[in-house]
Order: C-alpha cells, then structure tokens, then sequence
C-alpha cells in the first residue's frame, strides 16, 4: 500500500511515460480528444494547460492525490502524487495506455519504451549533499572522500542501474537520488529518492500495453520494498533527522 510509504517522506509518487520513437500529433482536436476521454474516467482532472514543451491535463491545485498527464513531441507521461495505494497510482496509468495510443495514432513499431518511476520527496534544511553522502557512504572506500581536509561535499548524487533477467528482456531498474542544493548552499527543494523501472523495446501489441505496466509494477513494488526503502530512502531519512532536519 502507498498509504505506508507517505509515512516516510513529504510526498510519494508513482510517475508513467510511454517513449515512442516518432514524434507525436498536436493538434489541437487531437489532444483535446484524448483530454476529454481521460476526464470522463478522472473527472477531478480539470484543468488544461499550456507549458512551452508540453501540453498537460492536471487536477485541481491542493486536491489530493494529484494526478496529471501530460503530452511532449515523443513522450506521453503521467503521474499520480500521494495516492491512497499502488493501485490507485495505477488506474490513471493504465487507462492512459488504453486511450492514448489511438487517440494519438501509435502503432507496435512505434514503441521505444515504458517505464514507471516510484518517487519519495525528503524535505531537508541542511546541506542536502552532505547529509546523502553521510548517509550512503558508509564505511566504504569512497567514505574517505569525506576526511579531505576542508573538503565538503557539493555534488553527491548517486545513481545506480542494472538490467533484470536476460539482455533480450529489456528490462532495466535505475535507483537514484536527487539533491536540490543553491549554490550558497542552502536547499532548493526536497531531496528525491527514485526507483525507475523500465522496459525497452516492448514488441507487444497495444492491447498488452497495461499487462506491461502490471509486469513493471510488479517488479517496481517488489524493489521498493527490498532495496530502495532500507538502501537508499531510510539511510538518508535517518541522516536527515541526525543533521537537524
């Protein structure tokens, strides 16, 4: 259940993007279209708006959770923001790629990849790379990157990815943390803790769009209980609390 997690940080996240490999129709009853279609399933998804590389489809401001979609030139992306559970997240996902492909004119060959990414914001007042370098290094070799004299740590964001099964799966998993330090050193957002999980090259039909995103959730839910929280989410929560916040 998501409910668990959002004990553990600020604010928790299940994001989608579709790639595909040739760019996407915008036009304006195209779009529009695809919008109203995703409303009628999430009619808390009201407003529509215009940024300079994308057109989005989001909830109202303050509502929880927060859903979004979003279309660029060759991505569609979605994102549910503090859901009630794993399942929630997924219904706008899912329902994403039951409509979108048809409404946009996607065909099997177009796909380039799928992915989902579990998110975890960590609000921190101190030096936010520091606190992750203390809290990952450990007692490990690179730890003495830490004992350079009058040396602090300005850039630690580490980033971890491997592949899953065999090489013609193209399944992939990529954990990362995100630091959000100005260059006075003071935080400019939260810390982030990521897991990606992703398929390449799906070579399935568009009806067996959401079966992937079952097999990708699956996946994703099983490494975010036994690697990202005790690895990387409750290493640097604890490093968080002992800094001072």
């Amino acid at each position: 259940m998501a409910v668990s997690y959002r004990a553990l940080c600020s604010d928790f996240y299940v994001n989608q993007k579709l790639s595909v490999k040739l760019d996407l129709p915008g036009t304006r009853e195209t779009v529009l279209d695809l919008f109203e279609r995703v409303r009628k399933t999430h009619p808390n998804m009201q407003s529509f708006r215009r940024y300079e590389d994308e057109l989005a489809l989001e909830s109202e401001a303050g509502k929880s959770p927060q859903q979004w979609l979003a279309i660029r030139s060759s991505t569609i992306r979605s994102g549910v923001v503090n859901p009630e559970s794993f399942e929630d997240a997924y219904g706008l996902h899912r329902c994403v790629l039951e409509v979108a492909p048809y409404f946009l004119s996607i065909s099997p060959l177009d796909l380039e990849y799928l992915e989902l990414l579990f998110g975890f914001d960590l609000v921190a007042t101190g030096a936010h790379d520091a606190i992750v370098a203390a809290a990952l290094l450990g007692d490990s070799p690179l730890s003495a990157l830490l004992d350079i004299d009058q040396g602090s740590p300005i850039d630690f964001q580490p980033v971890f990815g491997l592949r899953i099964g065999e090489a013609s799966d193209g399944l992939q998993a990529h954990f990362e943390v995100k630091t959000r330090q100005g260059s006075n050193g003071t935080p400019a957002g939260p810390i982030s803790v990521y897991l990606t999980v992703r398929k390449t090259d799906p070579g399935v039909t568009l009806e067996e769009l959401p079966a992937e995103l079952d097999r990708l959730a699956e996946h994703g839910e099983q490494l975010v209980h036994s690697t990202l929280v005790p690895s990387f989410l409750s290493p640097v929560r604890d490093a968080i609390a002992a800094s001072g916040g």
